[in-house]
Formats: C-alpha cells, structure tokens, sequence
C-alpha cells in the first residue's frame, strides 16, 4: 500500500468509543482495534493510506445464528422464542451490512478524510445509503 500510495486498513471491533466496557481485558480487546487505526492513519497518512476502525451493530453472524438456534432462513423465529437477548437480535444485522458500507467507503473520492475515525455500520448506511441484505424468507411483512 505504502508503495502504491494508497490504500484502506480497517480494523473491526465493538463498538464506537473508548468507554470502559465492565471488564479490563474486554475493554482492552475492543478499545485497541480503535486506537491501531488512529495510530495508523497518522503514520500512514503521508503515504496515502487509510485506516480506520469500523464496527457492526448486533451482528447476526453464523455463530449468534446456532445460538440462537435458527437458520438465517428463519432468524425471526428467534425474536418470539423467550430467549434471553432475543429482543435485541430483532434489530439484528448481517455481515454484508457493514461489508457494504466498507465497500461504498473504499470507492469514496473522500476516502483520506475518514483516516483515523471510526465508523459503525450505521453511519455509512446513512454516508452511503446502503441497505442490509435479505433474503427472501426473512423478510416479514
């Protein structure tokens, strides 16, 4: 990238800020992806390469998918179970959502202006006006 000029490192985490997050090590597992970007950008900047940190909202990935013990076919199913935390995987999104959103921030003009930021799957939904995928048995009228 240095040599190319340009370029784009994201690094993935929970979340959008330094807050403490109730454990020490947890805390430091999620607040570091943050801070390496920050550092990055700075010395990557003159070379034209971008970092920045970027975090999904309540991913539904494969593994939330078997805890919660449905399909991304029938997901919803989930919502109306009784499980613990099943309201919050209502709002749920896939990992495309924010894979979207990186990619629409890959091809910005304006990609070196988010140097050093971090970005949730939501903000570049609205930067980008991206939408999650869906597949044709989740979506409920």
């Amino acid at each position: 990238m240095v040599a190319a000029g340009s370029g784009l490192i994201v690094e993935v985490t929970d979340g959008i800020d330094y807050r403490y997050r109730g454990n020490l090590f947890y805390s430091l597992a999620k607040i570091s992806p943050i801070h390496l970007a920050e550092a990055m950008a700075s010395d990557l900047k003159a070379h034209g390469v971008t970092a920045v940190a970027a975090t999904p909202g309540f991913l539904r990935s494969e593994e939330m998918l078997e805890h919660f013990g449905v399909a991304e076919s029938n997901w919803r199913d989930a919502i109306t179970s009784g499980i613990k935390d099943a309201e919050h995987f209502s709002q749920s999104e896939t990992p495309y959502y924010i894979g979207r959103g990186l990619a629409a921030l890959a091809a910005a003009p304006d990609l070196a202006t988010y140097s050093g930021k971090v970005l949730s799957s939501w903000m570049l939904s609205d930067m980008y006006g991206i939408d999650d995928v869906y597949t044709f048995y989740s979506i409920v009228p």
